[in-house]
């Protein structure tokens, strides 16, 4: 399958010095500054750059902004939490005062009823007495 159409030695090396010098040439056109297809690479680059600073701040912006609605749901919960502890404790000492009351009126009965219990005692003493005196 070798053929000889082009394949001499000497044709080999010119292409390959081709080649090199055409590498060269688009090296060089790459580090040009003024090239277009530089400028144009440069300017997406850029632009790419510009984007990702975009969503970074957008990011960032988003992220505060969850965070101020956590802050404020927070502040809210225990907004409610302090009011529930609030009306709990409301509730806790109208009770005491209540049981307490209950307690005041309970006490007065039994002092009544011991009152009364001594009157009658006392009652039953004289009238023994009275009974005796008299010699019934």
């Amino acid at each position: 399958m070798n053929s000889n159409n082009g394949t001499s030695l000497e044709d080999r090396l010119s292409r390959a010095a081709e080649a090199k010098s055409a590498m060269l040439a688009k090296f060089k056109r790459a580090q040009d500054p003024n090239n277009p297809e530089a400028l144009e690479k440069r300017k997406q680059r850029e632009a790419i750059v510009a984007a990702r600073a975009a969503r970074a701040i957008q990011r960032e912006a988003a992220r505060q902004e969850q965070e101020r609605e956590f802050a404020r749901q927070a502040a809210l919960a225990a907004e409610a939490a302090a009011k529930a502890a609030a009306e709990a404790e409301r509730l806790a000492a109208e009770q005491a005062a209540r049981e307490s009351i209950e307690q005041a009126e309970r006490q007065a009965a039994i002092e009544a009823e011991q009152k009364v219990k001594r009157d009658a005692r006392y009652a039953a003493r004289k009238t023994a007495q009275k009974r005796r005196r008299r010699g019934y």
